[in-house]
C-alpha cells in the first residue's frame, strides 16, 4: 500500500458502532439515539440463540423503552457472545447491575 493511501486511512475519522438519528432532539445530558437499521445489524450475532432473543426485541419493544433503557440496550449489545450467552441461559449473573436488569427484562418478555 502506498504512503498515501495508509495516510488518507489513518485520517479518516473512525466509525461510530451507531448512527445518529437526529441530534437536536437529544435532551443535554443523552447519548445519541441509534439507527434502527444499524442496531438490527449489531443484534445479529455469531450464535443463532442470541439471534432469536434480540431481534424481535428490538422489533417489538426497543421502541418502548426509555431513552436511558435504550443506551443500556446498546451497551449490551458490546458485550461478548460467549458472556451474553452465560447470562441469557442462567450459567452467570451479570456483574454490572444495569445490564442484568436488561437481560432479566429480556428474559421475561420471552417468557410471557
Amino acid at each position: 500500500m502506498s504512503s498515501t493511501a495508509t495516510e488518507k486511512m489513518s485520517s479518516t475519522k473512525q466509525a461510530q458502532p451507531f448512527n445518529v438519528q437526529n441530534e437536536d432532539s437529544l435532551a443535554e445530558d443523552s447519548l445519541p439515539l441509534v439507527n434502527k437499521a444499524r442496531l438490527k445489524w449489531a443484534c445479529r450475532r455469531g450464535m443463532l440463540e442470541l439471534d432469536v432473543l434480540f431481534i424481535p426485541f428490538v422489533e417489538e419493544a426497543y421502541d418502548d423503552l426509555s431513552a436511558k433503557d435504550q443506551r443500556t440496550f446498546e451497551r449490551l449489545l458490546t458485550e461478548q457472545d460467549p458472556d451474553l450467552f452465560a447470562w441469557f441461559l442462567g450459567h452467570k449473573t451479570c456483574e454490572d447491575s444495569e445490564l442484568n436488569a436488561m437481560v432479566q427484562f429480556i428474559l421475561k418478555r420471552v417468557k410471557v
